[in-house]
C-alpha cells in the first residue's frame, strides 16, 4: 500500500446508512449516518446532483459567447458560461457540451475540447463540472430553453471577462474558475 493510500484509509469515513432525504428539480439532499476515523458516529447531509458540462465558447473572431440568466437564489441576473447537466444518455461529454451550447445560446461549435474537471464544492456537494472550450461558435438557430430558464445571449472579449473576475463583477463561481483556469493553462 502506498503512503497516499494508507493516509486516505486513515482519514476515510465509513457510511453506515444512507437515504435520499429530499428530492427536487436539479438536485437531491442525501442523508447519511457515518462513522468517523476515531469511531464516533454522526449524521452527514449533502447535495447530490448530476455531473455538468461548462462551455467556454469562442466565436471565429475570438469573442466569447456568454449568457445572462436570472438566479433566484441570489435574486439577480448572473453572467456566465453556458452549462448544463449530464443526462442519462450522455455518455459522450463532448456531445453534451455541444448540446448545452446549442440549447442555451442557439450557437453551434465547430469543435469542443476538454479543458479540466473539478469538484467545485466537495465539502457539501457531489457536483462535478467538466469544462470544455468550444471553437468556431456561430449562431445556428433559436435557443431551446427549459421551462424554468430565463436566458439572454451576448458576446464579449475574453479580457473583459478576466477583468470582471479581477474586480469582483463576475460573481458566478463556475464561470470565474473557467476564466482563470483558461487564462493560466488553456
Amino acid at each position: 500500500m502506498t503512503d497516499d493510500a494508507a493516509h486516505e484509509d486513515e482519514l476515510a469515513w465509513q457510511t453506515l446508512y444512507g437515504e435520499t432525504a429530499y428530492i427536487c428539480p436539479g438536485f437531491d439532499v442525501q442523508h447519511e449516518q457515518v462513522r468517523l476515523p476515531d469511531g464516533a458516529e454522526t449524521d452527514f447531509d449533502y447535495l447530490s446532483e448530476s455531473e455538468s458540462v461548462v462551455v467556454l465558447p469562442f466565436t471565429p473572431d475570438g469573442e466569447v459567447v456568454v449568457i445572462e440568466e436570472w438566479r433566484q437564489a441570489v435574486k439577480r441576473v448572473n453572467r456566465g458560461f453556458p452549462a448544463g447537466g449530464v443526462e442519462g444518455e450522455d455518455a459522450d461529454l463532448a456531445a453534451t457540451a455541444h448540446r448545452e451550447l446549442d440549447e442555451e445560446t442557439g450557437y453551434e461549435a465547430d469543435a469542443v475540447e476538454h479543458l479540466t474537471t473539478v469538484e467545485p464544492a466537495n465539502g457539501f456537494s457531489d457536483a462535478v463540472f467538466h469544462y470544455f472550450v468550444a471553437e468556431g461558435c456561430e449562431p445556428a438557430g433559436e435557443q431551446k430553453l427549459d421551462h424554468n430558464e430565463s436566458i439572454s445571449v451576448e458576446t464579449t472579449e475574453f479580457e473583459e471577462l478576466l477583468a470582471a473576475v479581477e474586480n469582483g463583477d463576475l460573481r458566478d463561481g463556475r464561470t470565474a474558475y473557467g476564466v482563470c483556469y483558461y487564462e493560466l493553462f488553456g
